[in-house]
């Protein structure tokens, strides 16, 4: 077969299955379009990302995974991965196991498709060159100047994130962004930049979960000729070639100890070596970092430095997830039927599909409600989506409302206020408490199942166990 891209032309496809024969086999008949590499797990995935020398933004990875090939949790923490190295990814998932759970957890983390096992090939070509047109259109969109504006919105929330990022704009401080996945931190970080002095200047981006220890060092500080094996020249590193620009240092709480100890220095007294060099050289960049993690829980285990968390903490901004930003969801709903509009008609919801995505949780933030549309409007290009069509786009069916009457809960609410030594965030904290619990006795102490009926992330559970004191097994 003829490939319909030359060589360098070809987009390049990521492939990731244990089944050495669905391996060979998709890699035959995809590799007249795509420059297709392959692995077989989720570490040797990251081995082979971090030799690449551009991350592919596109992936078709398999769910069921060593070491435990019939469970799906292996594939969700790669699909993890792959979006905190390539936010931008699109990730297909091809999977046996089908069943509607495994699909809803798999589109909330960040995979724009979910193609069951055995597949028909033109199907599957035909999903993989749609999702090549959104890579298309973003970098058409990104090349244009008509970027994601995923910070629209009208909420208190988001004005006053707003209102943070000009205060801490054009302050030489370090800057931290907190939120979970899917909110906007890269964003948050770009507009920092932008609305600062340093604009004119490079404004540079290094995941420090996507290299190792060696090839990270090498990234942020540059190395000389011969520092290291492969090093047949010397280059300068982001810190040198950000000038008096931006560094967004993303998810830092994934960076070796070793290497906070190098970043500590930089950030007192600009200082740093390039590897292989006794030559000490000075970074004027300003340093923006990101992370999804509990940074005071990762000092507190050792994981992170605790004067590295201090010099980065000066300034803190907390990007608020999509479920705390009230009707924005549909502020950006609007906003997204827009920016991914082709020469079809887009979708409109009816009013109670327009109340079920006012009430959902998403657990996958913006990023979540972008695939949502994304999807809706495949689907349903110039039609009415109704609440059954959309509730099956969400991994969590929206909760009935409470029997009682809004009466009732006020008079129970004067009962509570009435009442000596109440404390409105001990009783919140109480009722947080309970519904965790009950997640754990549900799901047997799974904590990716239990996380998912409460319509938050893995890693936002986890943080939640450990500020309610909530004993774990860490059972998955």
């Amino acid at each position: 077969m003829q490939s319909t891209f030359s060589e360098f032309e070809r987009p390049e496809l990521l492939l990731v299955d244990d089944d050495s024969l669905i391996v060979e086999s998709l890699s035959l008949v995809l590799e007249s379009d795509y420059l297709v590499y392959t692995a077989e797990s989720r570490p040797k995935t990251k081995q082979l990302i971090q030799r690449l020398k551009n991350i592919p933004s596109l992936a078709l990875i398999d769910l069921g995974l060593p070491p435990l090939p019939h469970n799906p949790d292996e594939g969700f923490q790669l699909i993890s991965e792959l979006i905190s190295y390539n936010p931008k990814m699109k990730i297909l998932v091809l999977s046996g196991q089908s069943d509607k759970e495994n699909i809803q957890h798999a589109l909330t983390l960040g995979a724009v498709d979910f193609v069951p096992k055995p597949c028909d090939i033109t199907l599957l070509k035909a999903r993989l060159k749609h999702q090549m047109m959104m890579v298309s259109a973003e970098q058409f969109q990104a090349e244009t100047g008509a970027e994601d504006e995923s910070l629209l919105g009208e909420s208190a929330a988001i004005q006053t994130l707003h209102e943070l990022i000009k205060q801490f704009a054009d302050t030489p401080f370090p800057v931290i962004i907190e939120g979970e996945s899917g909110s906007g931190k890269e964003l948050v970080a770009q507009y920092l930049h932008d609305h600062s002095t340093r604009a004119k200047f490079p404004f540079l981006t290094i995941n420090c979960a996507a290299f190792t220890a060696e090839l990270l060092d090498a990234q942020l500080f540059g190395h000389a000729k011969g520092a290291f094996t492969g090093a047949t020249s010397q280059r300068s590193g982001f810190f040198e070639e950000a000038n008096q620009g931006s560094l967004f240092l993303d998810e830092i709480g994934e960076m070796p100890l070793a290497l906070q100890s190098k970043l500590l220095r930089v950030l007192e007294n600009g200082e740093f070596y390039r590897l292989g060099e006794t030559q000490p050289r000075v970074s004027t960049a300003r340093i923006i970092a990101a992370t999804n993690r509990d940074l005071r829980e990762e000092v507190r285990t050792g994981r992170f430095r605790q004067d590295l968390y201090h010099r980065l903490s000066v300034l803190t901004i907390n990007v608020p997830p999509l479920r705390e930003r009230d009707r924005d969801s549909l502020v950006l709903l609007e906003h997204f039927k827009a920016l991914y509009a082709t020469s079809q008609a887009p979708f409109v919801l009816d009013k109670e599909a327009e109340r079920c995505l006012l009430e959902y949780t998403f657990p996958g933030n913006v990023r979540e409600l972008r695939n949502i549309v994304i999807r809706l409007g495949a689907k349903y290009s110039g039609k009415t989506v109704r609440l059954e069509q959309l509730q099956a786009e969400l991994e969590t069916m929206v909760s009935s409302l409470p029997s009682d009457t809004p009466d009732e809960l006020i008079a129970r609410a004067e009962q509570d206020l009435l009442g000596q030594g109440f404390r409105l965030d001990e009783k919140l904290k109480d009722a947080e408490k309970q519904y965790v619990a009950a997640a754990l006795k549900i799901s047997g102490g799974n904590l990716s199942k239990a996380a998912r009926l409460l319509g938050i992330n893995r890693t936002t559970l986890y943080s939640r166990l450990q500020r309610l004191s909530i004993p774990t097994s860490e059972h998955d």
